[in-house]
């Protein structure tokens, strides 16, 4: 579970998927699948 609003989209120009913490400024990490890209941001978190 997510403590802060997590936005994930995928990015054409990286061919992955983006995703971004809008609380925690610059908090960015990506991923090649939705799984993946969520693991990612909760290790930056």
């Amino acid at each position: 579970m997510f403590k802060y609003e997590t936005i994930i989209y995928w990015s054409e120009e990286d061919q992955a998927y983006l995703t971004e913490v809008p609380e925690l400024l610059g908090c960015v990490a990506h991923g090649g699948s939705h799984e993946a890209a969520l693991a990612n941001i909760q290790e930056a978190i």
